[in-house]
């Protein structure tokens, strides 16, 4: 596993991880318009109207056909289609951020989403007691998971199946922020002055 890597230019499926809130999908984004590739939120595959989970049986199957092309970047921590995703991908960017970072973001993200009313997907926006009063609490399901995922992925890293993925760890938004500038095409980095 790689703290860092920069050599993506032949990258054509990644899948970019960690814990809620971290910035899994403006990453995505980023890089999808970096590598000139489609972008695919597993969330918008995931969650359907009225916060309802997709049935395992349709979450996979949309899941294997968002993924079916030569090339995509996706972004999304499921286990349910972990086999599909991870088992296509390249490369995995696991943002590995502390604790603090995490819920920094994920609280003035949260209070952004509802201020704005910005609606996610399929119809679904955040409310604030379902965010800070409920079992539901993206919050709360940040503070249960992060150990868990800091515990689990380094193993699932090492298993033979997924032995052909190149494995970026990126441990702050700043390591982050210098990732994505070294990223930068070659055509950009050496372009002459124009004409």
């Amino acid at each position: 596993m790689d703290d860092v890597q920069y050599n993506v230019s032949r990258w054509r499926r990644v899948v970019v991880v960690g814990t809620t809130g971290c910035g899994k999908t403006t990453l995505a984004r980023q890089l999808s318009l970096l590598l000139g590739i489609p972008h695919v939120e597993l969330d918008a595959i995931h969650w359907g109207p009225g916060w309802t989970p997709a049935p395992l049986e349709v979450f996979r199957a949309h899941t294997a056909q968002a993924l079916s092309g030569s090339r995509w970047v996706a972004d999304g921590n499921y286990g349910k289609v972990q086999d599909i995703v991870w088992g296509r991908a390249e490369a995995v960017v696991w943002l590995d951020y502390t604790l603090a970072v995490l819920m920094g973001r994920l609280v003035w993200r949260t209070l952004r989403r509802i201020v704005t009313g910005e609606e996610l997907w399929n119809g679904n926006r955040e409310s604030i007691w379902d965010q800070f009063f409920t079992e539901d609490s993206l919050l709360l399901y940040a503070l249960r998971s992060y150990r868990r995922r800091r515990r689990e992925y380094p193993p699932l890293f090492t298993q033979p199946c997924y032995s052909h993925l190149s494995v970026v760890r990126l441990r702050s938004p700043r390591a982050t922020r210098r990732w994505l500038r070294r990223l930068r095409p070659v055509s950009d980095e050496c372009s002459g002055p124009s004409s």
